[in-house]
């Protein structure tokens, strides 16, 4: 019986023509040599040698080892070489020409796909935001007097963003306030060592594309014009380090050693038929964020987050209560520029269940209700442990449109 082509998806596969994510990849044949590919079905496309092979205007593009040329081109190319794309996928005249160039998944290491200029994550569900709050302020208000009136972030270290797949050394530092008495002519230290809280972030985030010039706000109108695609992501966080340090500049040190970002980009075009309007609004908002005459802002993500292969929570992410276009409308207002590259995060995504919470912080209610698992309790996480973040979404025609899957395991700390 004759193998069937990568080319021949079943129906409805989630990564079909109607999904075509973007990647990096280097074969096991070239492993110095980095390429962009689109992920088909289980195969991944050189897309470099495809448009050379075909005499693509985009080729040069498509010939480079990472995104940021492509993301640079704007709105009208990325359209155009998507329905290139998607031809030579679909078109039995290319067949012959584009068969060979598709490779197994398993044949190929993927890579960070682009080069990150500024990471900001937002703090962007009011489920979240209000679980916090009681945990951390169970005798005040859940919001802070601010939260419903602007998106609420803090600016990450780029740095450290890594592809999925990349261990996760559990990071050192102060543990919280000094314990013990002191001695005289010395104060009591705080704590310190490796992070005994360390957590995983469900969150989904934007990549800029197109930059924008510096003292120019861009409005919400702009945001199809700036965002090349989408992708999940693991913001981790150590707890007890944050807690002890975020007073009263936010957060540092407990995030900024590891967030784990998808090695696929899903372009916002294949995201048309998960649009869906954001929940409603019971504060009135400034002009710049009022988004109440716009499109549809919200999307309908459906988040998986397993431990050590067990699903643990199911975070909606339609749930938002900020969208991503408010969220750089208010990243920029300010006349803060965009650059090819700039990455912005939702921040963590849970619904209104307890099964929807998208941290353990949460799950858990700060460690008193331990999350059972089949190789044992959880407050948060041990060594060994690996995090996996998936997520589908509507599609056209009753389909679905899969996102890559974010995966990340613990390592022990090192000295």
């Amino acid at each position: 019986m004759p193998q069937q082509s990568p080319l021949d998806l079943p129906p409805h596969d989630p990564f079909g023509p109607h999904n075509l994510p973007y990647g990096v990849f280097t074969p096991s044949d070239a492993p110095d040599l980095r390429r962009i590919g689109v992920r088909y079905g289980d195969h991944v496309l050189d897309a470099g040698a495809a448009a050379a092979a075909v005499g693509s205007p985009h080729a040069a593009l498509l010939g480079q080892p990472t995104l940021n040329p492509l993301m640079a081109a704007g709105r009208p190319v990325w359209r155009a070489v998507r329905e290139e794309l998607r031809a030579w996928l679909t078109e039995p005249v290319h067949r012959p020409t584009i068969e060979p160039l598709l490779r197994p998944l398993t044949t190929v290491t993927l890579h960070l796909p682009f080069e990150v200029a500024d990471y900001v994550d937002f703090y962007a569900s009011e489920h979240h935001a209000s679980n916090v709050g009681r945990i951390f302020r169970p005798d005040g208000e859940p919001l802070t007097p601010n939260w419903k009136h602007m998106p609420i972030g803090y600016h990450g270290r780029a740095g450290t963003v890594v592809v999925s797949g990349t261990p996760v050394v559990r990071p050192r530092g102060q543990l919280g306030a000094p314990t013990g008495r002191s001695t005289p002519g010395h104060s009591a230290l705080p704590p310190f060592g490796p992070s005994l809280r360390l957590d995983f972030e469900a969150e989904v985030a934007f990549v800029v594309g197109t930059p924008s010039p510096f003292n120019t706000p861009v409005p919400l109108s702009g945001f199809h014009n700036h965002v090349f695609g989408v992708c999940l992501l693991n913001d981790w966080s150590a707890r007890d380090i944050q807690s002890w340090e975020y007073r009263p500049l936010g957060p540092f040190l407990g995030k900024s050693f590891a967030t784990s970002v998808a090695a696929w980009i899903t372009p916002l075009d294949a995201l048309a038929a998960a649009r869906t309007a954001p929940p409603g609004r019971d504060v009135p908002l400034l002009p710049y964020l009022d988004d109440s005459a716009a499109e549809p802002g919200g999307l309908d993500l459906r988040i998986e987050v397993a431990v050590n292969g067990h699903p643990v929570s199911h975070p909606p992410f339609a749930a938002m209560y900020w969208t991503a276009a408010q969220q750089l409308a208010h990243m920029t207002v300010n006349g803060a520029s965009l650059r090819t590259g700039d990455l912005f995060a939702s921040g963590t995504v849970s619904g209104p269940e307890p099964h929807q919470r998208g941290c353990l912080l949460e799950l858990t209610w700060s460690g008193r209700d331990p999350l059972r698992l089949p190789g044992g309790e959880r407050t948060f996480l041990e060594d060994g442990d690996e995090v996996t973040l998936t997520a589908w979404a509507p599609g056209p025609d009753n389909s679905r449109v899969a996102l890559g899957e974010v995966t990340g395991c613990v390592a022990p700390s090192t000295p």
